[in-house]
């Protein structure tokens, strides 16, 4: 079998999946430039999958690709290049042709515009829809999808990277937990990275504590000095080891999420978290009281009521928290991924 991937920007955990997959097909993938704030690099992907470079494809190349290659299915990251979608409508009706997208219905007039434009736009270039969770099966359906056209589980960790980490320090946790909060994502003003700090802060100064927050990333938003803030810049993701050894819960703030596969990762890691009404992965990763806290997005007062009540926890709490998040992570592995894709492809046929 042969599956090609339309796709925009790659990071390493949609590397994973394709590695996982091309154990099965024939993999190629059309990327986008690596994105600066979030340089990956991708040497440990095996060379079994083709990458080709979308810079260097006018819509005549792409399809001079594609009749090349001749693929049993193409999968499309979302409706924002106009030649992919071009591509597709070209196929859509000899093999599938799958959208894959993250957005949630939230009802507005852009999207409800979109439900009417979408049997001549979208449907009319697509066969079926991967989305991440239900959030977004729910746009789907009113973009015209129907049930057994929308298959689940789109976004996927490189669980197996994430799990063996918290295996190996599993025990070193067990026996004395990081008091650190870890914050992994871009210093932009959406991703509420102002929010933690101030809410931070705000509870150093409330209730003294020995928890620090570390962050790793970078953006627009100049990193804020404090004593017990720590800033890393990007880290690749081989070199994550050392801070997630040296770190206990997982903060991700947003104001603005469809998913956020860094959830998935960091609950595969073992991460008890913390996490804003707005992180669409907090409907499959997250379960209140269990393995973390959900607050409202943007706000200050609810967001430090959640550090605060992790502070609180005894070290046991927080290894049972530990323990649940790894058990929600299981849901999804990169060999059920693989699997989704091969059977939107079969059950087409």
């Amino acid at each position: 079998m042969i599956i090609l991937f339309l796709y925009t920007e790659i990071a390493t955990y949609f590397t994973a999946c394709c590695d996982e997959l091309q154990k099965s097909a024939k993999v190629h993938v059309v990327r986008y430039p690596v994105n600066k704030e979030a340089p990956f690099t991708f040497e440990n992907s095996t060379n079994s999958v083709k990458y080709y470079e979308r810079k260097e494809l006018d819509l005549e190349g792409l399809k001079k690709l594609v009749s090349t290659i001749k693929p049993d299915a193409i999968f499309c990251s979302g409706w924002i290049d106009k030649d992919y979608l071009k591509i597709c409508s070209l196929y859509k009706n000899k093999i599938p042709t799958v959208l894959c997208m993250d957005t949630k219905w939230k009802g507005t007039i852009k999207q409800r515009i979109a439900t009417f434009v979408s049997p001549f736009v979208l449907k009319s270039n697509f066969s079926h829809a991967w989305v991440p969770g239900e959030q977004q099966k729910n746009y789907a359906k009113k973009l015209g999808f129907k049930d057994h056209e929308i298959s689940l589980g789109y976004y996927c960790a490189d669980t197996t990277f994430f799990s063996n980490l918290f295996a190996l320090y599993k025990e070193k946790k067990s026996s004395n937990f990081p008091k650190r909060f870890l914050y992994v994502g871009r210093y932009y003003d959406f991703k509420g990275i102002t929010d933690i700090w101030t809410a931070f802060i705000a509870l150093q100064s409330e209730l003294p504590n020995d928890w620090e927050l570390w962050c790793l990333g970078t953006g627009d938003i100049e990193p804020i000095n404090h004593p017990k803030i720590k800033h890393f810049g990007f880290v690749q993701p081989t070199d994550l080891g050392k801070y997630i050894a040296e770190t206990g819960v997982f903060i991700l703030p947003s104001r603005f999420e469809p998913w956020a596969v860094v959830v998935h990762e960091y609950a595969a890691a073992g991460f008890p978290m913390i996490l804003s009404s707005e992180v669409g992965a907090a409907d499959v990763f997250l379960k209140e009281n269990e393995n973390g806290f959900l607050f409202k997005a943007a706000n200050i007062t609810d967001l430090k009521e959640k550090l605060k009540s992790i502070i609180t926890l005894s070290d046991e709490s927080l290894n049972l928290m530990s323990k649940k998040s790894v058990e929600l992570a299981g849901a999804l592995t990169t060999e059920k991924w693989a699997h989704t894709a091969l059977t939107i492809i079969n059950n087409a046929n």
